[in-house]
């Protein structure tokens, strides 16, 4: 078992049933499981719907926070109040994006995550458009996971090409 996510690890020594590979297991990702290694099972299709859902939803999200400026035009709170909250949601936004847009490519510190969890609330429709545009060209976090899933396969034919021959008839230097 991976201590990560509780799958069965092929790579533990077990012996594999026919027909299951050995080795190192693709990660999953979201929405797109483990299609995006041979872009099999309607890869293109669920791009397609991840980058027309995720332009969705920020477009709506783009709408709620039209109507809460409304609002607080409504409300007469003052051009300076309403000035500063525009001004933080553009900054959070851009924010999220750059962040998002990071992710994608290397491995965010769990630490920095968590820190930045409030901001990347904020900014949501930075990482939504983030998410849109990576979709256009790949699934989100899939340059990543291929170069995770590559470096592992790598490592896991060096391990088992050095392992070949019977270590009992290997000849003793004197």
């Amino acid at each position: 078992m991976s201590a990560e996510n509780g799958t069965p690890d092929s790579t533990a020594g077990s012996p594999a049933t026919p027909g299951t590979p050995v080795g190192p297991r693709p990660e999953p990702i979201r929405f797109f499981g483990t299609t995006w290694v041979d872009h099999s099972g309607g890869y293109t299709a669920r791009r397609v719907g991840v980058a027309l859902g995720s332009l969705t939803a920020a477009a709506a999200s783009c709408f709620v926070l039209r109507i809460a400026y409304q609002g607080l035009r409504i409300a007469e709170i003052g051009a300076f109040v309403t000035l500063l909250m525009v001004v933080m949601f553009a900054i959070c936004s851009a924010l999220a994006f750059r962040h998002t847009w990071s992710a994608f490519t290397t491995r965010p510190d769990p630490a920095r995550q968590a820190s930045l969890r409030g901001l990347l609330a904020i900014g949501f429709v930075g990482s939504l458009v983030a998410y849109f545009f990576r979709s256009l060209t790949e699934a989100p976090g899939e340059k990543l996971h291929r170069a995770e899933y590559e470096t592992a396969r790598e490592q896991y034919e060096k391990r088992t090409t050095r392992r070949s021959g019977n270590p009992s008839k290997k000849r003793r230097r004197s």
